[in-house]
């Protein structure tokens, strides 16, 4: 996202994963949520078209408890700048974004509601105690007793390091999970890490993406984007790899007795030719929201385009501008059954 963002199961793990997908559907099937569907999402379809996923660039989708309240990001173009928005669901649809208090001055993005919906977590590069910063760091606000955000405070190390930060979610118990380029070696890369809560403090990270691949990960991948299931079940990752679709492609990782496995690449439709990234859950566990490039940029036309064809195109929702797409999450439970019969 902020700049630096431009396998196969066994069939025991598998067993497992229809079990959570199983159990968050059956839950769910009739939820009166404001992004509940009320027809089979099997295919990734445009989230609120036409008011959050425009011809602009936006990407993430984090939702409130109650589903009526949605915040996301907004690029200018070429990634000079991020602003986060928030929607509301009032009178049956879903409002004109605003810029809320503490965004819309530095370069803030993926804005991610822990799971109580008491905080709120995003990436930034704006001053730490009055001093310009050239990287991005984790910052944080929390509901008052009033109902409105705090002011915004800087997570230090042991979360915060000479490298950025990005992307961090919180799990049930208080759990960070992260992704940063503090251990990225000579190719710069950026990993996955986790920070335990232990006695009111986050713990020294540990680097997730080795656990999940291996020691050996230098040069492998990107794991830009992390986000993690609130019961840490499972681990949704952006990541650029070798057997990607042709750039940032979602994962998932699962957590089996508190090993995680390899990350799975479920392949097309979730993922495409263009990036795909910025995966987040729905608080009833039922859906799968990300960011997809997908549209005209990758698609050749069947004829020439003429002046005005091309204008409509550049200025179309599928302007291969990011925008943020809907899918039932037991879809990936599908997508690993088919490639591990």
């Amino acid at each position: 996202m902020i700049n630096a963002r431009k396998t196969f199961l066994a069939v025991g793990t598998i067993i497992g994963v229809t079990s959570v997908f199983a159990a968050s559907s059956r839950a769910s099937q009739n939820s009166s949520s404001p992004y509940a569907s009320q027809q089979s999402l099997r295919v990734p379809k445009l989230f609120a078209e036409g008011v959050v996923s425009t011809d602009d660039d936006e990407f993430g989708g984090s939702f409130s408890p109650d589903g009526k309240t949605v915040y996301f990001s907004r690029s200018a173009p070429h990634s000079y700048h991020y602003a986060i928005l928030e929607s509301h669901f009032v009178n049956g649809e879903w409002s004109t974004p605003t810029i809320p208090a503490f965004s819309g001055r530095y370069t803030d993005s993926d804005p991610i509601y822990s799971p109580d919906g008491m905080r709120m977590f995003w990436s930034s590069d704006r001053p730490v105690d009055g001093k310009v910063k050239h990287d991005y760091d984790i910052w944080m606000v929390e509901k008052t007793a009033n109902g409105r955000w705090s002011a915004p405070r800087h997570l230090p190390a042991p979360i915060a390091s000479d490298g950025s930060e990005y992307c961090a979610s919180m799990a049930r118990d208080g759990t960070l999970y992260f992704s940063s380029s503090r251990d990225g070696g000579a190719f710069g890369v950026i990993q996955a890490y986790r920070s335990r809560y232990v006695n009111g403090a986050w713990s020294t990270p540990e680097n997730l993406s080795r656990e999940m691949n291996g020691a050996d990960t230098t040069g492998a991948f990107y794991d830009l984007d992390v986000f993690v299931d609130p019961d840490q079940r499972f681990v949704l990752l952006g990541s650029l790899r070798a057997e990607g679709l042709g750039n940032y492609d979602l994962y998932i990782s699962w957590n089996r007795d508190g090993q995680w496995s390899k990350p799975f690449h479920p392949g097309a439709p979730i993922n495409s030719a263009a990036r795909d990234y910025a995966p987040h859950i729905s608080p009833d566990g039922r859906y799968l929201f990300y960011t997809s490039e997908r549209g005209f940029g990758l698609d050749t036309p069947s004829e020439p385009l003429n002046y005005q064809q091309l204008q409509a195109q550049l200025h179309s929702t599928l302007n291969s501008s990011g925008n943020i797409y809907q899918v039932e999450l037991s879809v990936l439970d599908s997508m690993a059954r088919n490639k591990n019969p």
